[in-house]
Protein backbone atom coordinates (compact mmCIF):
# COMPACT_ATOMS: atom_id res chain seq x y z
CA UNK A 1 0.00 0.00 0.00
CA UNK A 2 1.07 3.48 -0.96
CA UNK A 3 1.43 4.30 2.72
CA UNK A 4 3.79 2.10 3.88
CA UNK A 5 7.45 2.00 4.13
CA UNK A 6 9.28 0.46 1.72
CA UNK A 7 11.82 -1.65 2.76
CA UNK A 8 14.33 0.29 2.00
CA UNK A 9 13.34 3.21 3.98
CA UNK A 10 11.85 1.00 7.39
CA UNK A 11 16.10 -0.56 6.80
CA UNK A 12 17.17 3.20 7.19
CA UNK A 13 14.87 4.20 9.89
CA UNK A 14 15.77 1.36 11.64
CA UNK A 15 19.57 1.34 11.33
CA UNK A 16 19.10 5.43 11.75
CA UNK A 17 17.45 4.54 15.58
CA UNK A 18 20.36 1.83 16.16
CA UNK A 19 23.01 4.39 15.52
CA UNK A 20 25.40 4.79 18.20
CA UNK A 21 24.18 8.95 18.27
CA UNK A 22 20.58 7.29 20.00
CA UNK A 23 22.08 4.16 21.92
CA UNK A 24 20.39 5.91 24.76
CA UNK A 25 17.21 7.25 23.17
CA UNK A 26 13.39 6.32 23.34
CA UNK A 27 11.82 5.89 20.04
CA UNK A 28 10.38 9.39 21.13
CA UNK A 29 13.52 10.60 21.65
CA UNK A 30 14.74 9.37 18.38
CA UNK A 31 11.63 10.32 15.72
CA UNK A 32 12.05 14.25 17.74
CA UNK A 33 15.91 14.71 17.52
CA UNK A 34 15.63 13.48 13.92
CA UNK A 35 12.84 15.53 13.45
CA UNK A 36 14.86 18.75 14.66
CA UNK A 37 17.48 18.04 12.21
CA UNK A 38 15.27 18.35 9.20
CA UNK A 39 14.78 14.43 8.59
CA UNK A 40 11.59 12.45 8.59
CA UNK A 41 11.63 8.69 8.19
CA UNK A 42 8.12 8.04 9.86
CA UNK A 43 6.23 8.25 12.75
CA UNK A 44 7.05 7.01 16.54
CA UNK A 45 4.03 3.83 16.57
CA UNK A 46 6.25 3.06 12.96
CA UNK A 47 9.38 2.85 14.52
CA UNK A 48 8.15 1.08 17.22
CA UNK A 49 6.02 -1.19 15.26
CA UNK A 50 9.57 -1.84 13.24
CA UNK A 51 11.81 -2.49 16.51
CA UNK A 52 8.84 -4.85 17.87
CA UNK A 53 8.70 -6.62 14.31
CA UNK A 54 12.73 -7.17 14.92
CA UNK A 55 12.90 -8.27 18.65
CA UNK A 56 14.59 -5.08 19.29
CA UNK A 57 11.94 -3.47 21.31
CA UNK A 58 12.69 -4.32 25.31
CA UNK A 59 13.63 -2.53 28.75
CA UNK A 60 17.01 -2.44 29.47
CA UNK A 61 16.20 -3.84 33.14
CA UNK A 62 13.42 -5.05 35.21
CA UNK A 63 11.43 -2.29 36.57
CA UNK A 64 7.63 -1.81 37.68
CA UNK A 65 5.08 -0.14 35.50
CA UNK A 66 4.13 3.34 36.24
CA UNK A 67 1.42 4.10 38.65
CA UNK A 68 -0.90 7.07 38.65
CA UNK A 69 -1.69 9.51 41.49
CA UNK A 70 -3.92 11.06 42.89
CA UNK A 71 -4.65 15.04 42.17
CA UNK A 72 -5.08 17.24 45.13
CA UNK A 73 -4.73 20.86 45.20
CA UNK A 74 -3.92 21.88 42.13
CA UNK A 75 -0.96 24.60 41.61
CA UNK A 76 0.28 26.30 37.94
CA UNK A 77 3.47 25.98 37.58
CA UNK A 78 4.61 28.49 34.21
CA UNK A 79 8.17 29.86 35.05
CA UNK A 80 11.28 28.57 36.21
CA UNK A 81 12.05 28.75 40.45
CA UNK A 82 8.10 28.46 41.45
CA UNK A 83 8.11 25.26 43.07
CA UNK A 84 11.08 22.88 43.91
CA UNK A 85 11.20 19.65 44.73
CA UNK A 86 14.15 17.66 46.36
CA UNK A 87 14.54 14.18 47.96
CA UNK A 88 17.51 12.12 49.17
CA UNK A 89 18.72 8.46 47.52
CA UNK A 90 21.15 5.78 48.91
CA UNK A 91 24.44 5.10 46.04
CA UNK A 92 25.75 1.98 47.27
CA UNK A 93 29.32 2.00 48.38
CA UNK A 94 31.76 -1.50 47.58
CA UNK A 95 31.29 -2.00 51.50
CA UNK A 96 28.55 -4.08 51.94
CA UNK A 97 25.65 -2.24 54.05
CA UNK A 98 27.38 1.40 53.75
CA UNK A 99 25.95 3.93 51.49
CA UNK A 100 26.62 7.46 50.35
CA UNK A 101 23.40 10.05 50.23
CA UNK A 102 22.85 11.74 46.84
CA UNK A 103 20.71 15.13 48.05
CA UNK A 104 19.05 16.73 44.81
CA UNK A 105 16.82 19.78 43.96
CA UNK A 106 14.70 19.65 41.13
CA UNK A 107 12.79 22.50 39.45
CA UNK A 108 9.36 21.65 38.14
CA UNK A 109 9.49 24.04 35.17
CA UNK A 110 11.97 22.54 33.46
CA UNK A 111 12.77 19.56 35.50
CA UNK A 112 16.39 20.64 35.77
CA UNK A 113 18.61 19.80 38.49
CA UNK A 114 19.62 23.12 40.17
CA UNK A 115 21.79 21.55 43.02
CA UNK A 116 22.90 18.77 44.55
CA UNK A 117 25.33 16.80 46.78
CA UNK A 118 26.45 13.77 47.85
CA UNK A 119 27.31 13.13 51.66
CA UNK A 120 28.39 10.12 53.87
CA UNK A 121 25.95 10.51 56.21
CA UNK A 122 22.03 12.00 56.18
CA UNK A 123 21.15 15.06 58.17
CA UNK A 124 19.52 18.32 57.96
CA UNK A 125 22.46 20.21 58.45
CA UNK A 126 23.66 19.06 55.03
CA UNK A 127 19.93 19.76 53.53
CA UNK A 128 20.37 23.42 54.71
CA UNK A 129 23.83 23.91 53.68
CA UNK A 130 22.45 23.34 49.98
CA UNK A 131 19.89 25.35 49.58
CA UNK A 132 21.98 28.17 51.09
CA UNK A 133 24.54 27.15 48.16
CA UNK A 134 21.43 26.99 45.62
CA UNK A 135 19.94 30.20 46.22
CA UNK A 136 23.11 32.29 46.97
CA UNK A 137 24.63 30.79 43.74
CA UNK A 138 21.72 31.49 41.29
CA UNK A 139 20.42 34.17 42.60
CA UNK A 140 16.82 33.56 43.49
CA UNK A 141 14.48 32.12 46.05
CA UNK A 142 11.56 29.60 44.86
CA UNK A 143 8.55 30.05 46.08
CA UNK A 144 7.36 26.52 47.03
CA UNK A 145 9.80 23.76 48.47
CA UNK A 146 8.46 20.20 47.78
CA UNK A 147 9.61 17.41 50.08
CA UNK A 148 9.15 13.79 51.39
CA UNK A 149 8.63 13.69 55.24
CA UNK A 150 12.07 12.02 56.01
CA UNK A 151 13.69 13.61 58.74
CA UNK A 152 16.43 15.62 57.34
CA UNK A 153 12.94 17.08 55.00
CA UNK A 154 10.77 17.88 58.44
CA UNK A 155 14.36 19.03 60.54
CA UNK A 156 13.64 22.44 62.13
CA UNK A 157 17.55 23.52 60.80
CA UNK A 158 16.21 23.22 56.94
CA UNK A 159 12.87 24.67 58.05
CA UNK A 160 13.67 27.63 59.76
CA UNK A 161 15.77 28.46 56.91
CA UNK A 162 13.19 27.95 54.25
CA UNK A 163 10.61 30.25 56.89
CA UNK A 164 13.86 32.91 56.57
CA UNK A 165 13.10 33.51 53.34
CA UNK A 166 9.94 33.41 53.00
CA UNK A 167 9.63 30.09 50.87
CA UNK A 168 6.09 28.22 51.33
CA UNK A 169 7.18 24.38 52.86
CA UNK A 170 5.23 21.57 50.78
CA UNK A 171 5.27 17.47 52.38
CA UNK A 172 4.00 14.47 50.92
CA UNK A 173 1.39 12.67 52.41
CA UNK A 174 2.85 9.60 54.75
CA UNK A 175 3.98 6.72 52.35
CA UNK A 176 2.66 8.01 49.21
CA UNK A 177 5.86 8.78 46.80
CA UNK A 178 4.06 9.59 44.13
CA UNK A 179 3.25 12.71 45.97
CA UNK A 180 6.87 13.07 44.42
CA UNK A 181 6.55 11.77 41.49
CA UNK A 182 8.97 13.97 39.71
CA UNK A 183 12.13 14.00 42.17
CA UNK A 184 11.35 9.80 41.89
CA UNK A 185 11.10 10.04 38.26
CA UNK A 186 14.79 11.40 38.47
CA UNK A 187 15.81 8.55 40.74
CA UNK A 188 14.67 6.27 38.14
CA UNK A 189 16.94 8.26 35.35
CA UNK A 190 19.28 8.09 37.16
CA UNK A 191 19.33 4.49 38.58
CA UNK A 192 18.41 2.76 35.32
CA UNK A 193 20.73 3.94 32.85
CA UNK A 194 22.82 2.30 31.33
CA UNK A 195 26.19 2.87 32.75
CA UNK A 196 24.58 3.70 36.63
CA UNK A 197 27.85 2.09 38.86
CA UNK A 198 26.70 -0.96 40.88
CA UNK A 199 28.98 0.32 43.80
CA UNK A 200 30.64 3.91 44.37
CA UNK A 201 34.20 2.75 46.07
CA UNK A 202 34.57 6.32 47.12
CA UNK A 203 33.08 9.82 47.53
CA UNK A 204 35.27 11.51 45.52
CA UNK A 205 34.26 9.18 42.36
CA UNK A 206 30.37 9.57 43.73
CA UNK A 207 30.16 12.91 43.20
CA UNK A 208 32.84 13.07 40.47
CA UNK A 209 29.72 10.27 38.34
CA UNK A 210 27.12 12.41 39.75
CA UNK A 211 28.39 15.76 38.12
CA UNK A 212 28.95 14.43 35.08
CA UNK A 213 25.52 12.54 34.59
CA UNK A 214 23.59 16.00 35.81
CA UNK A 215 25.19 17.99 32.69
CA UNK A 216 24.27 15.33 30.70
CA UNK A 217 20.89 15.56 32.25
CA UNK A 218 20.69 18.99 32.09
CA UNK A 219 21.93 19.37 28.50
CA UNK A 220 21.45 16.20 26.39
CA UNK A 221 18.65 14.10 28.08
CA UNK A 222 14.96 15.04 26.20
CA UNK A 223 12.38 14.87 28.58
CA UNK A 224 9.12 13.59 27.74
CA UNK A 225 7.12 15.76 30.00
CA UNK A 226 8.45 19.06 28.55
CA UNK A 227 8.03 17.76 24.65
CA UNK A 228 11.39 15.85 24.35
CA UNK A 229 13.72 18.56 24.71
CA UNK A 230 16.61 19.07 27.23
CA UNK A 231 15.84 21.05 30.54
CA UNK A 232 18.41 23.34 29.72
CA UNK A 233 16.51 24.01 26.36
CA UNK A 234 13.35 24.59 28.51
CA UNK A 235 15.05 26.70 30.92
CA UNK A 236 16.78 29.08 28.15
CA UNK A 237 13.92 29.55 26.25
CA UNK A 238 15.64 27.65 23.30
CA UNK A 239 12.52 24.86 23.11
CA UNK A 240 10.07 27.27 21.38
CA UNK A 241 12.60 27.50 18.18
CA UNK A 242 13.54 23.28 18.50
CA UNK A 243 9.53 22.86 18.38
CA UNK A 244 8.76 24.83 15.06
CA UNK A 245 11.83 23.40 13.66
CA UNK A 246 10.50 19.55 14.69
CA UNK A 247 6.56 20.69 13.49
CA UNK A 248 8.12 22.48 9.79
CA UNK A 249 9.60 18.85 9.15
CA UNK A 250 6.57 17.12 9.58
CA UNK A 251 4.58 19.42 7.70
CA UNK A 252 7.24 19.47 4.48
CA UNK A 253 7.31 15.34 5.28
CA UNK A 254 3.31 15.23 5.02
CA UNK A 255 3.22 17.28 2.18
CA UNK A 256 5.63 15.02 0.16
CA UNK A 257 3.81 12.29 1.31
CA UNK A 258 0.24 12.72 2.49
CA UNK A 259 -0.98 8.87 2.46
CA UNK A 260 0.87 8.12 5.35
CA UNK A 261 -1.40 10.54 7.81
CA UNK A 262 -4.99 8.85 7.21
CA UNK A 263 -5.90 10.03 10.46
CA UNK A 264 -5.91 13.58 9.15
CA UNK A 265 -3.68 14.56 11.85
CA UNK A 266 0.09 15.72 12.38
CA UNK A 267 1.76 15.50 15.25
CA UNK A 268 2.57 18.93 17.00
CA UNK A 269 5.76 19.36 19.00
CA UNK A 270 5.07 22.03 21.67
CA UNK A 271 5.43 22.86 25.40
CA UNK A 272 2.79 21.89 27.95
CA UNK A 273 0.75 25.33 28.13
CA UNK A 274 0.19 24.94 31.79
CA UNK A 275 2.09 22.44 33.96
CA UNK A 276 0.32 20.99 37.04
CA UNK A 277 1.79 20.73 40.50
CA UNK A 278 -0.53 18.52 42.34
CA UNK A 279 0.15 19.57 46.13
CA UNK A 280 -1.35 17.35 48.91
CA UNK A 281 -4.00 18.82 50.84
CA UNK A 282 -2.31 19.33 54.51
CA UNK A 283 -1.19 21.47 57.03
CA UNK A 284 2.29 21.88 57.02
CA UNK A 285 3.77 22.28 60.62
Amino acid sequence: MAHRLSAAEEQAFYESANSARFRDATPEQIVARLAEDGVYHGSVSTLYRILRKRGALSHRRESKKPVGSTAHTRIAVTAPNQVWAWDITWLRTDVHGLFYYAYTVIDLFDRSIVGWTIEETESEEHARALFQRIIRDLGVVPEIVHADNGNPMRGMTLAAFLDMMMVTRSYSRPRCSNDNAHIESWHKTLKYTVGYPATFPSLEYARTWYADFVHWYNTEHQHSGIGYVTPEERRSGRAEAIYARRNQTLQVAREKNPSRWRCGKTRRYDSPPVFAFYRPLQKVA
